[in-house]
């Protein structure tokens, strides 16, 4: 697919997913009508297994980079990384205003200061009742209940109807912070009439509706109140709502309450200072206090709940955490649900806490996590309540998109007002319907130390390829003028076999490397000749397929 200088037609809007559809995680929007492009998000996402040394993934955003003149705003609908991690990487390469809750926006300068970016971006705050005129779109917002506050749906007021950005959500009756999703507003759109629903499909392989945060309360209430030492909760570090549960609960158990891990300790400063938190009078616990008070008196709440190999619990469960160690009378808590591609790092952090003799809760075992998305029920009742003329679900991987679209027929929706669509499929909307439009470059940019986009498929093949077999080094100096043989052939083997247990695998190699040597006379044969004959001997010999590098050095 290949992005090109879309010559924009006034009236019909073009809606462009680059990140979210088809995937957990990194989810970006952008809507083009006119001369104006808005971008709802600009999310991150968990590198997955075969993806080493990868530390984050970033939607391609070139295609905003072709139409970059066009960029007149970000919009972010709430402060998860899944929705406002890319955006340093992005304000980079594309100058434009952004605009978000003041929540959303205290998570997102601290993230411009580490990537030392806040001096370069102008942020505007917005609330529910904000609205915005940017270019040919009128927006307006409303408040969704979601596992963190001043999360919004996003109404784009075009001259082809109503879209409707509804971001993640549920219909949660008793949140944390008292603030319910906004129903009558959003019946109030769907009066008014709502031409095309986005709407968040993570749960919809989960029936009846999502539980309530007031029942996650009971279980940490239980909990904490029968252990019998130390309490360790972990959680991702925007879960704000969540840390506020656990001040909550641990003061009416005569705990005091911690917390730690940089990015924890950052945000529930923020958090604090703008009071979206409401530390316990006595404030939060220093770290001395953590490791010198009673165990039983003590809370502490930390990053790592996905298993991050940098995280707070993660070194906990290693024995590398310097100010606390974990072992027998701890109780530790893993409050979320594991992000797919996870699974493996988090069962490997648990294994660890088990071994260390820590009592464990987490989602396989108890109701220690209530999720922020809605379920089934919610979907529906999204779609009840705005009544639009289309639906496009939004947020997931497509067999979860797939199961929205059927939920959406169930109530009565024909196919023809369904839209199951992934990264990079366009749809444009006009007065005469929804269709779809030619596609762009979406994809996978991938964040490997200061690098971004500097590792692609290749670089990822052969990092796969030298955890998998290892790699067979051959270096060799030639006379350059003769082509006799200077330097004796060296050879150097890392991952694929053992060189002290293999002296005589590595003897035939060499013979291998010497027979070459006599039928060829130039280096770059010898080379060419060295790689195909050395990968089928290796491959004979040991059934593995180790990197080969032959190194043939004219002197």
């Amino acid at each position: 697919m290949k992005s090109t200088h879309y010559i924009a037609e006034p009236n019909i809007l073009r809606i462009v997913p680059l990140g979210g559809l088809g995937e957990f995680g990194k989810n970006m929007m952008v809507y083009e009508l006119a001369d104006t492009i808005l971008i709802v998000d600009a999310g991150v996402m968990f590198p997955e297994e075969d993806m080493p040394g990868v530390d984050l993934v970033i939607p391609d955003i070139s295609y905003l980079l072709q139409n970059a003149h066009k960029v007149k705003a970000i919009l972010l609908t709430h402060g998860h990384e899944d929705h406002i991690g890319a955006l340093p990487y992005v304000l980079r390469q594309i100058n434009a205003p952004v605009y978000g809750a003041r929540l959303t926006l205290g998570l997102v300068e601290n993230k411009l200061r580490e990537h030392d970016l806040h001096h370069k971006s102008t942020l505007h705050t917005i609330t529910a009742d904000s609205v915005l005129h940017i270019g040919p779109f009128v927006l307006e917002f409303v408040h969704l209940c979601h596992s963190i506050p001043d999360a919004m749906a996003v109404a784009l007021r075009t001259p082809v109807g109503v879209i409707l950005h509804a971001t993640d959500f549920k219909f949660d009756h008793s949140p944390v912070d008292g603030r319910l999703t906004d129903e009558e507003k959003l019946r109030r759109l769907g009066d008014e009439g709502v031409r095309l629903l986005l709407s968040d499909s993570t749960n919809s392989e989960i029936s009846g509706f999502t539980p309530s945060e007031q029942e996650l309360e009971r279980v940490l209430d239980r909990l904490i109140g029968q252990a019998p030492g130390r309490v360790i909760l972990a959680t991702f570090a925007s879960n704000i709502s969540r840390v506020q549960q656990v001040i909550d609960v641990a003061r009416l158990h005569g705990r005091r309450v911690g917390v730690t891990g940089r990015s924890m300790i950052t945000n529930t400063r923020m958090a604090a200072e703008l009071g979206y938190l409401t530390p316990p009078p006595e404030g939060l616990m220093t770290p001395e206090q953590m490791t010198h008070l009673p165990p039983e008196q003590v809370v502490i709440v930390c990053t790592g709940s996905q298993g991050e190999p940098t995280s707070a619990l993660v070194r906990m469960s290693q024995g590398q955490y310097r100010r606390l160690q974990i072992g027998k009378g701890d109780t530790v808590i893993i409050s979320a649900s594991p992000i797919p591609g996870n699974e493996r790092m988090i069962h490997r952090t648990l294994d660890n806490l088990f071994r260390l003799g820590a009592d464990l809760f987490y989602d396989e075992l108890s109701d220690v996590h209530v999720s922020g998305h809605g379920s089934r029920e919610d979907q529906r009742r999204m779609i009840e309540l705005t009544r639009p003329e289309y639906l496009l679900p939004i947020h997931g991987e497509y067999r979860q998109l797939v199961l929205h679209a059927r939920l959406a027929r169930e109530i009565g929706y024909d196919d023809e007002h369904l839209l199951v669509i992934e990264d990079g499929q366009v749809v444009e909307v006009s007065q005469e319907g929804v269709l779809r439009g030619e596609p762009v470059t979406s994809g996978r940019v991938f964040v490997d130390g200061l690098g971004v986009g500097d590792i692609g498929a290749v670089v990822l093949r052969d990092r796969r390829h030298l955890a998998r077999d290892g790699f067979l080094v051959v270096i060799i100096g030639l006379d350059a003028a003769t082509g006799e043989v200077l330097l004796e052939p060296e050879i150097l083997s890392r991952g694929f076999v053992y060189v002290a247990e293999a002296e005589p695998l590595l003897e035939e190699i060499k013979e291998l490397v010497w027979d070459t040597l006599d039928r060829y006379e130039h280096a770059q044969a010898i080379s060419e000749h060295l790689h195909l004959a050395l990968g089928d001997f290796c491959y004979r010999r040991t059934r593995r397929r180790p990197m080969i590098l032959p190194l043939v050095f004219e002197l």
